[in-house]
């Protein structure tokens, strides 16, 4: 079985090795049918904390690590592209 990857953004970075990554999706209201959002709040492994609160980043299922963290760090920063060298003229 694959393992699930999600994609959302750090909301903080504060404890070592951990990050917080908020998750949001849409879903349809089972009676009225309107669009809305639901978050949740997923605890993340870091290993060379790297990633820093307001970045986008995917997460990837894992075997657990501790209480709350069953989740690592994949990739960070996504959609971020490196700044080009060249001449302004």
């Amino acid at each position: 079985m694959p393992k699930r990857v999600l994609q959302g953004t750090v909301v903080s970075d504060k404890a070592d090795k951990t990050v917080v990554v908020l998750i949001e999706r849409k879903v349809a209201h089972p009676v009225y049918g309107k669009i809305i959002r639901r978050s949740k709040k997923y605890h993340a492994h870091d290993e060379g904390n790297t990633v820093k609160a307001g970045d986008q980043v995917r997460i990837e299922e894992c075997a657990p690590i501790s209480k709350l963290k069953t989740w690592k760090v994949i990739g960070g920063a996504a959609g971020a592209a490196p700044a080009k060298e060249g001449s302004n003229s």
